[in-house]
């Protein structure tokens, strides 16, 4: 490992991937004895996980969410319908409340789409939800990829990828003005004396007309602990990475390699810098997989009750597949399974290794688990890979993918939890009253110059981005 024996041991910034869902990743496993997947309409199930998940030290609880079905492949839902693949699923922001009603400390980093619902109802929840747990919430920033999710807004199909975040930019512009412009932090006075709760002076309109926003303001929250929610994104495109130089603070991303992971974790820090930030002003988090036990034979058997259950045909519903392989030979290759569904030139078809055999394609696609940041074994074998993710790839934390709920927590919490502290990689307790953004960075609760969000901040530059928007337009 790479770690300077000088500088502290990087701190381990530690998820649970979640989603309000049963089949959310790990598909089949839904079925495995004693998981919960199913109690997910239960708010019992979200003061469990949190409770769970607080005593175990974890940052915050992620939760992933679509807005559209999977209806791809097979030229329908049916599939995803079968597999209990997010569908049924419900709306994530919802049961945080619950949880930080239960717990103190954990964190909560949740996934809303900018493309088809417009910002300024968003603005309130996201400062409600900020208020509601004390600075402990984050938004996980995408920009939908489903085509049913478009068709359920009104569109015949899909808005452009990089047009989705041109859509995004306003989105956040808008949000920026809200949540740091509209209110200045001494604008509730609470003076029952002169019956004055609010200063009018100290809160103004944000008069944004832009390019698909209209939004007057002024925002209907006070400022919360952090205004700004910690700013999470899920990326790995050209136009995700130029995004999140000016926008994110936590990446969400991956790549099939680990030379991949690090082109991808330096073309964002350096749109960063291009956008007046620091290369540092960043945090990268991966997805990942880890089947722990006390020895290496008891993870073993655990990780072959996984695959028994595991589910092929609700990964390639997942990825959303143009054609189903299952209906071919396994000697073809997948450009000839193309062409005998005439699918040869449908969306996402040029993405697949077409001069590969349909066997070879469907045997990569049920041992997908096992690449990039996934590791199975004792609880030092566990903590090695870990601390090569942070030191040799260079990425700032997990998002730890669930196999079974709750066990996968427990065994992560009872195995993996000590160890990575005994090597100074996860704090020993938490900091009374810490937001989430003071948890990840280290630094203040709201955002800080030269982050774009900060030139909103008492009012500045509001009128200034008003006239520059109208004379766009002329």
């Amino acid at each position: 490992m790479s770690q300077n024996p000088a500088q502290p041991p990087k701190r381990l910034i530690l998820n649970l991937f979640e989603m309000n869902c049963v089949s959310h990743i790990t598909h089949g496993l839904w079925r495995l004895p004693g998981n919960n997947r199913q109690r997910f309409n239960d708010i019992d199930y979200w003061i469990e996980l949190a409770q769970l998940l607080e005593a175990g030290g974890f940052d915050a609880v992620f939760l992933a969410d679509v807005i559209g079905a999977y209806d791809v492949f097979r030229d329908g839902p049916e599939t995803a319908l079968r597999e209990g693949l997010q569908i049924p699923s419900n709306d994530p922001l919802l049961v945080i409340p619950a949880m930080a009603a239960v717990t103190k400390h954990l964190g909560f980093g949740v996934t809303f789409s900018t493309s088809y619902e417009p910002p300024f109802a968003f603005a309130r929840r996201m400062s409600t939800l900020d208020h509601l747990t004390k600075g402990r919430v984050g938004w996980n920033i995408v920009t939908s990829y489903l085509p049913n999710a478009a068709r359920n807004f009104g569109h015949a199909d899909q808005i452009a990828h990089d047009h989705r975040y041109e859509i995004a930019d306003e989105y956040l512009d808008v949000l920026y003005k809200l949540w740091e412009g509209s209110w200045d932090d001494d604008a509730v006075v609470a003076d029952a004396e002169n019956l004055v709760y609010t200063d009018p002076a100290k809160v103004r309109y944000i008069n944004h007309v832009g390019e698909h926003f209209s939004v007057a303001g002024p925002h209907l929250s006070e400022p919360s602990l952090q205004r700004t929610p910690v700013l999470f994104q899920a990326t790995a495109s050209k136009a995700g990475t130029a995004f999140a130089g000016k926008h994110a603070e936590v990446v969400f991303t991956g790549g099939p390699t680990p030379a991949g992971v690090l082109a991808g974790i330096q073309a964002m820090r350096d749109s960063a810098v291009e956008q007046g930030r620091a290369a540092a002003d960043i945090k990268f988090i991966v997805q990942a997989g880890v089947v722990v036990g006390r020895t290496e034979e008891e993870a073993a058997e655990k990780l072959r009750a996984y695959r028994e259950l595991a589910s092929v045909e609700g990964r390639l519903a997942h990825a959303s597949l143009p054609f189903d392989p299952t209906a071919h030979p396994r000697d073809i290759t997948v450009r000839e399974a193309l062409a005998r569904e005439g699918k040869s030139d449908a969306p996402g078809a040029a993405y697949l290794p077409q001069d590969q055999s349909v066997g070879e394609f469907l045997d990569a696609i049920a041992t997908s688990w096992d690449e990039q940041f996934f590791v199975v074994g004792t609880p030092t074998v566990v903590a090695d890979a870990i601390e090569s993710w942070l030191d040799d790839i260079g990425i700032d934390g997990i998002n730890l993918r669930q196999y079974h709920s709750f066990g996968t927590a427990q065994d992560f919490i009872e195995l993996v939890v000590p160890e990575l502290r005994r090597r100074g990689r996860l704090r020993e307790a938490y900091v009374d009253g810490e937001t989430l953004r003071e948890r990840i960075f280290g630094g203040p609760a709201r955002l800080q110059p030269p982050h774009v969000a900060t030139r909103y901040r008492n009012g500045q530059n509001l009128e200034e981005s008003a006239l520059l928007e109208t004379a766009s337009r002329v």
